[in-house]
């Protein structure tokens, strides 16, 4: 088995991505966390998100970024960046935001979320003209503590639509 690569991704990788980002998702927050979604607003949220069509629109989206883990030909996490479009009274769309950081449950510890975080810092801070921001749900512990490893700090809350849901998420700033 070969180590992991990071590249950014390509349209060809929409259906891959839409998969991953759906089954993270469900193993992150409706099996790990538990947040009882309603089904309905589950399912609508899921394919608005990770249906090819979504992911393919925002791999084109001015001024965003994705990157790739991928070993051979399996892609094992993504990350996201874009102009910024959290609630703060601070922020604007000018400056940079990490939109996503999903590592899938089978490749969790082995050190991905960690490099394509660098990545993405590393292109987030060439692409902004002032802070960058992370929207982050309240109860991620270890992903909070992750970035404010990367001197990320709590700088306002909102709730975030999963489909008619709402979930209390925090927005964390650096710069």
């Amino acid at each position: 088995m070969t180590e992991p690569v990071i590249r950014p991704a390509v349209d060809a990788d929409a259906e891959a991505l839409g998969v991953l980002g759906r089954q993270t998702f469900i193993d992150t927050f409706v099996e790990g966390f538990a947040i009882p979604y309603p089904a309905d607003d589950l399912t609508a949220f899921l394919d608005a998100s990770f249906s090819p069509e979504a992911i393919r629109a925002k791999l084109t989206e001015p001024g965003a970024a994705w990157w790739v883990a991928e070993r051979d030909g399996d892609l094992l996490a993504f990350a996201n960046t874009g102009p910024n479009t959290l609630p703060h009274p601070d922020a604007k769309p000018s400056h940079a935001e990490l939109r996503r950081l999903y590592v899938a449950r089978a490749a969790q510890g082995m050190g991905l979320g960690t490099k394509l975080l660098a990545v993405a810092l590393e292109w987030m801070e060439a692409h902004t003209d002032g802070s960058l921001w992370i929207g982050v749900w309240s109860g991620n512990l270890k992903a909070q503590k992750l970035y404010e490893a990367y001197g990320f700090v709590k700088a306002g809350e909102y709730q975030y639509p999963v489909g008619r849901w709402l979930d209390d998420e925090f927005i964390l700033r650096r710069g």
